[in-house]
Parts: C-alpha cells; sequence; structure tokens
C-alpha cells in the first residue's frame, strides 16, 4: 500500500515517543589547548579588529536560555568567508568552565549551520567550534528536527568575560543537512525493518532560528529562559487520579488525535500523566497507529 503524507506524518510523531534520547559528549577547552592549530587556521583571524570591535555584544547572565531568531534585520558581517546574519554575545568568565549547548532548528527543510569562536577581552580566539561539528538530531516529543552540538569552555585564570560570534560560511552555504525520513524513523522506533528510501536534506540558508543553554560550574542546570520553553523532560510526580478523571483525558486525547490536533493531545498526554495516569500513552499511542492507518 502507497503510503500517504499523512501517515507519515503520524508515525514521526509515534517515533518521537518510541525513540531513545541521544547523550552528548562534551568538549572541554583547557587553558593550554585553547591557542591550537584549528583556530590558527580559522578565517575569522582575516575579520579586522575594527568590525569585532563595532559589534554589539548582547550580554548574558548565567544560567540562562536564549532564542535567537536571524533574520535580515539581524547584525550580518560579510568578511572573507563569513556571510550573513551573525549573533554577538558576552558572557561572564567569572563564574568557572561554561557548558553551552547550541541548537538550531531545521525548519521548512532549511537550517542555519553555526560555527561558534569565543575570544577574549582583547578579541583574540580563545575557542572554535566549526559547522562539521554540529550534527543532526531527529525530533523528540517537545523538540523539533535540529542540528546540535554541546561544548564546554573553561576561562583562563583572571578573565572577566568571554565573547562569543556565531556566524555560517560561504562554503556552509553551498553543502545541506541529511535528514531522516519520516518512515525510517517510525520502523526504527517500533523494530521493523527500516524501509530503502531516500532521505531528505535541509538546505543550508545565512538565517535562521538557535537556542542557546549556557550553565556555568557554579550555577545549576534551572536555567532562565528568555522566551517560553517547554522541558523536554518534565518531571514526573507520582499523584492519584481517578479513574472518572482517567477517562476523561483519554477520551480528550482520542477526540483531539481525531480531529488532526497533535499539539492538543500531546498537551493532554502531558498533564495526564502529571496527574498520575497510567493510560493515557497508551490511548495515545493506539490513535495515532490508528490515524496512521487510515
Amino acid at each position: 500500500m502507497k503510503t500517504t503524507l499523512t501517515t507519515l506524518f503520524y508515525y514521526s510523531i509515534l517515533s518521537c515517543l518510541s525513540l531513545p534520547l541521544v547523550a552528548y559528549a562534551t568538549d572541554t577547552v583547557s587553558e593550554k589547548a585553547m591557542f591550537n592549530q584549528e583556530i590558527s587556521n580559522n578565517v575569522a583571524y582575516s575579520i579586522p579588529a575594527s568590525v569585532l570591535q563595532k559589534q554589539v555584544w548582547k550580554p548574558m547572565k548565567l544560567p540562562a536560555m536564549h532564542t535567537i531568531v536571524l533574520n535580515r534585520t539581524s547584525p550580518q558581517i560579510n568578511e572573507g568567508n563569513i556571510q550573513g546574519a551573525v549573533t554577538t554575545l558576552a558572557l561572564p568568565a567569572s563564574q568557572g568552565a561554561l557548558k553551552m549547548t547550541l541548537s538550531s532548528l531545521i525548519n521548512d527543510k532549511q537550517v542555519y549551520l553555526p560555527n561558534v569562536l569565543a575570544f577574549d577581552e582583547k578579541f583574540q580566539p580563545v575557542a572554535f567550534y566549526s559547522s562539521h561539528s554540529f550534527s543532526y538530531q531527529q525530533p523528540e516529543i517537545f523538540s523539533g528536527e535540529r542540528v546540535e552540538r554541546t561544548f564546554k569552555i573553561t576561562p583562563t585564570s583572571g578573565q572577566k568575560k568571554i565573547y562569543l560570534l556565531i556566524y555560517t560560511t560561504h562554503a556552509d552555504l553551498q553543502t545541506s543537512t541529511k535528514m531522516v525520513d519520516p518512515a525510517k524513523a517510525y520502523a526504527q522506533g517500533v523494530g521493523n525493518a527500516v524501509p530503502n528510501i531516500p532521505d531528505p536534506v535541509a538546505r543550508h540558508t545565512d538565517t535562521g532560528t538557535l537556542i542557546l543553554k549556557v550553565t556555568s560550574e557554579r550555577t545549576t542546570e534551572n536555567v532562565l529562559a528568555d522566551h517560553s520553553l517547554i522541558d523536554p523532560k518534565p518531571n514526573r510526580v507520582t499523584k492519584s487520579i481517578s479513574n472518572e478523571t482517567e477517562q476523561h483525558f483519554n477520551e480528550a486525547i482520542r477526540e483531539a488525535i481525531k480531529k488532526g490536533d497533535i499539539n492538543k493531545a500531546l498537551a493532554l498526554l502531558d498533564e495526564a500523566e502529571r496527574l498520575g495516569s497510567s493510560s493515557a500513552r497508551e490511548t495515545f499511542i493506539k490513535m495515532i497507529k490508528s490515524k496512521g492507518s487510515t
């Protein structure tokens, strides 16, 4: 039977519930390793100091999570290989090592492929993370498709500020990111044979949406957010829920999926499980399977 786009959509939702979360390795840039050959060869050394000094470096308090929208009105740098919208941030360096997770969201098969360059107060490069080190991540329940990397910067003794430049390059714009077809994601999630079909690709663009999470070794993981973002790992509190209430949630989930309102169904699932429901997830999955097969 020919699989419809609607079926693939519901299979992709189901795969988000089935696939395990991905663990990311953290790279540490020590004081001795900061000035390395990779930084020396980076095109950012061709940026005149005057260009860096005239940028507006937005201060970030820690811990924090920022959503950064890069568009035609964003700051632009077109020097050497750097092309298009950039973001420039100033982070405190007096709170110990900084752990960062940078995500660039894929939207309509387009994505901003970031490079990250860190400077000291004299605008000397101290750490560099190329676009090649960012990897594609499949969607999760509350996180869409994206490219992502986690990294760690350890400031030198006496350093007060770390300046962060996030940019893309002309070379990045000539390439694309391979995604995973929803049908393949579903097959992997339920343990079926993976179909031999081509994967879609995301074209690299010079605009996009980034999410940057930063914590330091002197802060906790409870970050401050400048936008209302849903925690991808909500804490579950064991509670007692009445049969009547549980059935009410199950019926509401069924109705939402019948109407194609997956966002409402997910919200109902989350609320039901928060209250202690043991059947809401099963109801959700059965309805998705049923909807996907029609």
